[in-house]
C-alpha cells in the first residue's frame, strides 16, 4: 500500500514525522483530505485548527492543534509547517480551559479559536 511521507513541523520543533495513509488538514479555503497519489497543493493553515494524521501502521489517528502557516504536498510527501503546534497527548486541558476563558472575557477571537483548538486535539470538550 501506498504511503504518505509526512512532516509536522513548528519553528521550536518537529512535532511529528513518519508515515502515513492519510492527512486532514484545516486550510483558509476548506478542509483537505490527502491520500497518496495526491495532486500538489499548497494552502493557508486556518488559525486555530486541528491537522489529523492517520498513521501507516495502522495505530490510532495523531490529531495537533496547530496556528497559522502552510499546507504543502507533493510527490506524495506532506509538510505541514505552522506557526504552533501541539500533539493532543501534548495538550495540558486545564491550561486551555483557562486560556479559553480568558480569551472568551477579553474578547479575543484568535485566542479562542486557538484554546479550542486543543481542548479539541486533546479530545476534550471545547
Amino acid at each position: 500500500m501506498a504511503t504518505l511521507k509526512v512532516g509536522l513541523v513548528s519553528p521550536e520543533r518537529e512535532v511529528w514525522s513518519g508515515e502515513a495513509r492519510m492527512v486532514v488538514a484545516q486550510t483558509v479555503e476548506g478542509q483537505l483530505g490527502i491520500m497518496p497519489g495526491h495532486a500538489p497543493v499548497l494552502g493557508v493553515l486556518l488559525d486555530g485548527s486541528e491537522v489529523k494524521i492517520e498513521p501507516a501502521d495502522g495505530g490510532e489517528w495523531i490529531t495537533a492543534a496547530v496556528g497559522s502557516g502552510f499546507f504543502s504536498v507533493a510527490d506524495n510527501e506532506v509538510s505541514v509547517l505552522a506557526e504552533q503546534a501541539e500533539l493532543g497527548t501534548e495538550v495540558d486541558r486545564e491550561h486551555a480551559r483557562q486560556a479559553l476563558s480568558r480569551a472568551q472575557s477579553e474578547n479575543d477571537t484568535v485566542g479562542e479559536r486557538r484554546a479550542r483548538a486543543r481542548l479539541r486535539a486533546a479530545g476534550a470538550e471545547a
